[in-house]
């Protein structure tokens, strides 16, 4: 089986390493990339520029599916913060009417 067709492993720790130079694709340059034709004697494009954009596009697309994850996990445990704060606030006020 190619690499490129098996399913990459997940990163640890939910983290993506990259260079620091590598900079992210944005809308714009995926809607205007245009790709070299390919050599003489064949029709289409370069199968090799069009495998290596596919390849970046779905490690971008790796990356913000890791980062919604991880801000989903962190509402989650905002969320739960909350609760046990507004909990603790109810049974203080709660102790206070008591005493009084």
């Amino acid at each position: 089986m190619n690499a490129r067709n098996q399913r990459p492993d997940p990163p640890r720790g939910g983290a993506t390493y990259r260079s620091g130079a590598y900079t992210g694709l944005l809308p714009w340059q995926v809607r205007e990339r245009r790709f070299t034709p390919a050599g003489l004697g064949r029709r289409g494009l370069n199968p090799d520029d069009v495998y290596a954009f596919l390849d970046r596009v779905a490690a971008d697309m790796a990356a913000v599916y890791a980062a919604l994850a991880e801000s989903r996990r962190e509402t989650v445990r905002i969320k739960a913060g909350l609760r046990r704060w507004q909990t603790d606030q109810a049974r203080a006020r709660n102790e206070r009417d008591e005493v009084q």
